[in-house]
């Protein structure tokens, strides 16, 4: 299969460039960016080498013969144990020279949680821009401040084609524990199951669900037991992470009055709307007083509870600000209603995932209110508290 993919490689690019092409019809002004994601995939699928030849070849270091076959193990178990897409997808392996495969540019107002989109012909409208080059992305994060956006730029390591593409293995997360990597591949195996269009958060919130429950399963197998007390060491402090920032997340949705309300349409300007200008401060000195009590909440939670691990130092060297909080949320706002609607799924507790990927396709034909509304719901039963909407 992989050769085949290889022989195949110039009529599908040739497909990306027309795909593309179609793309920048839409909209002149964004010519140039899809440009470089045209160059920056290319190169991608250019780089990649066949699994089978970089294992077999000398000059591959040990470490990472080793990590690849870690790589080739997850990826048979996400097809022939849950229920995940069976192609050319990581088999492939890819050293693209860099420390992430893209960067990708997340926005808000000053004074709300709502990302703004990036909306494209044929994948619709999502929450970031990503592009291949760092500078290009810092650039653009640097104009977006300069209107008056709060923004954050992410390194990612993986990303998914959705299909289109066998997408491969890459030297940006390969070299993570091998259970991050097994992580990582059912994560964008399941985007390429179940895609809503228009709906970042669904399709996130699912690829979170089902790389978790993948994980448990792939560390629960003989030859990967040894792998799960260093992975659930990590797993723990990534988990205490994330549960810190969905936090500091709902104080600033309370602050902004977005806890409560209905989402709104997609915001257009950073400029805050029909708030008096005592609002306007009292917002932005509250929205400083919860930043800065989350840095102190990580200081006694390194002390505290991981004992000094200070893993996560860089990320809150950073000045943060709404940006950072959106993007975490739209990977985990609907995690706990699709791991409750899996636990639910009889079949899918000792056996394949399909018929839970299934219903999350089904949701994902429903009219994006709906959609949200029967999440809500499932996540009002799992929380035991009544949620009027989901910010």
């Amino acid at each position: 299969m992989a050769s085949v993919t290889r022989r195949a490689r110039p009529a599908r690019l040739r497909g990306l460039c027309a795909l593309v092409l179609a793309w920048a019809l839409a909209g002149c002004a964004n010519l140039e960016y899809y440009a470089q994601s045209i160059a920056g995939h290319s190169s991608l699928l250019q780089a990649a080498r066949p699994l089978d030849q970089v294992l077999a070849d000398p000059a591959t270091p040990d470490d990472l013969r080793t990590r690849l076959r870690y790589a080739q193990s997850a990826r048979r178990y996400a097809s022939q144990e849950l229920g995940l897409p069976d192609n050319g997808s990581y088999t492939q392996y890819a050293d693209v020279k860099r420390p992430y495969v893209v960067w990708n540019v997340f926005a808000t107002p000053e004074l709300s949680l709502r990302l703004k989109p990036s909306c494209f012909l044929i994948v619709g409208c999502i929450d970031y821009r990503g592009y291949y080059n760092e500078d290009e992305a810092r650039r653009a994060a640097q104009a977006l401040r300069e209107q008056g956006w709060d923004v954050h730029v992410g390194g990612v390591p993986a990303y998914s084609t959705l299909g289109w593409y066998a997408d491969p293995l890459v030297n940006t997360f390969i070299r993570l524990p091998p259970g991050e990597v097994a992580r990582l591949v059912f994560h964008e195996l399941t985007h390429q199951a179940v895609y809503a269009k228009n709906d970042t958060a669904f399709n996130e919130s699912l690829a979170t669900a089902v790389e978790q429950i993948g994980v448990e399963r792939w560390l629960n197998e003989p030859e990967h037991r040894a792998l799960r007390p260093a992975y659930e060491a990590f797993d723990r402090r990534r988990r205490d992470f994330v549960e810190l920032l969905l936090e500091t997340r709902r104080q600033l949705a309370q602050a902004y009055g977005e806890a409560g309300a209905r989402q709104g349409p997609a915001p257009t300007s950073p400029e805050p709307v029909n708030l008096t200008p005592e609002e306007v401060e009292r917002r932005r000195a509250r929205k400083a007083e919860i930043i800065a009590d989350l840095r102190q909440r990580y200081e006694r939670l390194k002390r505290d509870k991981w004992e000094g691990f200070s893993g996560y130092d860089g990320w809150f060297a950073q000045s943060l600000n709404n940006a950072h909080f959106a993007a975490i949320g739209t990977y985990h706002q609907w995690v706990p209603a699709l791991r409750a609607m899996a636990d639910r799924c009889e079949p899918c507790r000792s056996g394949s995932l399909a018929p839970f990927l299934e219903q999350a396709r089904a949701l994902a034909r429903l009219p994006y209110a709906e959609r949200r509304r029967l999440l809500r719901e499932e996540t009002e039963r799992v929380q035991g508290t009544r949620l009027s909407s989901a910010p």
